[in-house]
């Protein structure tokens, strides 16, 4: 997962589509998931390429904030505990198996 950007919540597919090209210099269509969050961390969309097409999700917080992520790539995971609203002050991960 890449973190974009704070200011682009009102742009659809085409314009976030842009930003991903010329900000960060990425194909939008490399199945990778952007995350753009607005300015007050309560709206987040998430852009992705699924065979076929886009996918946006948009999800917008009644109360609360989301987590500023400390890091621009985020892990599965980390995304998943940003949209619920898990914040973990520590942690550990363990070693796997990886070819």
């Amino acid at each position: 997962m890449q973190l974009v950007g704070r200011l682009h919540m009102r742009k659809s597919f085409d314009g976030l589509c842009g930003l991903v090209t010329s900000e960060l210099r990425r194909e939008a269509s490399s199945g990778e998931v952007f995350v753009f969050l607005n300015r007050g961390r309560t709206h987040i969309k998430l852009l992705h390429w699924e065979h076929g097409g886009f996918v946006l999700y948009y999800k917008r917080l009644e109360q609360g904030t989301f987590a500023t992520p400390k890091k621009e790539q985020l892990s599965w995971a980390d995304l998943v505990l940003m949209i619920e609203g898990i914040q973990v002050q520590r942690s550990r991960q363990l070693r796997r198996y990886q070819l």
